[in-house]
């Protein structure tokens, strides 16, 4: 299947979705990620429509980035080490995995104009996942107050990965109640109007709950490599 026939599909999944919950379809953005597939693919992503790129690797983003001459807007999805922030921030708009102090504070030192971030939040309370506990957000969000040159502009989660996907729906019905509670609080540098969740095999519950950004890689570009 090419890319396009694949966002058609999709498409058409998330205008249900929007339907059955009464939501304005444009205010769901899809998120191509891109880091199991080709050059080629990724290209053909963007030629298909697509305005987000994920990648969750820096070498490999910042390669990607170069091939496809920094169109659509880029995302850094995955797990970001402090010492790598240096060598992605001028590349990647967004940022997804906001989950400690020592980070916030590396971005503050090398950014030059200011970064929009997700706090990741690990809502399942797995192990496995990276993530603040969803009892901890408002703390660490008003801690990042100190650093001017972060805007956190929504929170993230990865739901658990399961044979049935409406088992996720607790978790973005939890997300988007830590998302109300910051927004009460009127932070003018964390609106948190956004929510990044919602992935290949549970996207269309996440749009029911809310989700504004969805992670899309097998559904949309498959997993060549």
């Amino acid at each position: 299947m090419t890319v396009k026939e694949n966002l058609e599909t999709i498409q058409q999944d998330i205008e249900r979705a929007c339907q059955r919950v009464q939501r304005d379809v444009n205010s769901v953005k899809i998120i191509a990620v891109t880091k199991y597939v080709s050059d080629e693919r990724a290209l053909e992503a963007i030629d298909a429509g697509i305005a987000h790129i994920g990648e969750n690797r820096v070498e490999e983003g910042n390669r990607k980035w170069q091939v496809l001459e920094g169109k659509g807007t880029w995302h850094f999805i995955g797990t970001l080490q402090s010492r790598k922030v240096k060598e992605m921030i001028e590349k990647f708009d967004y940022i997804h995995s906001l989950d400690r102090l020592s980070l916030a504070k590396e971005i503050q030192k090398r950014a030059t104009k200011k970064v929009k971030c997700f706090v990741q939040v690990n809502v399942s309370g797995e192990e496995t996942k990276h993530g603040i506990a969803a009892t901890e957000v408002i703390d660490f969000i008003k801690t990042v107050e100190q650093y001017s040159l972060i805007e956190v502009v929504g929170l993230m989660t990865m739901a658990p990965y399961v044979e049935e996907p409406e088992e996720t729906r607790q978790y973005f019905q939890r997300l988007k109640q830590v998302q109300k509670d910051v927004q009460a609080l009127r932070l003018s540098f964390a609106p948190c109007t956004e929510l990044s969740m919602g992935m290949s095999n549970d996207y269309q519950i996440a749009v029911e709950e809310g989700a504004t950004f969805i992670r899309l890689g097998t559904s949309l570009v498959g997993k060549e490599i």
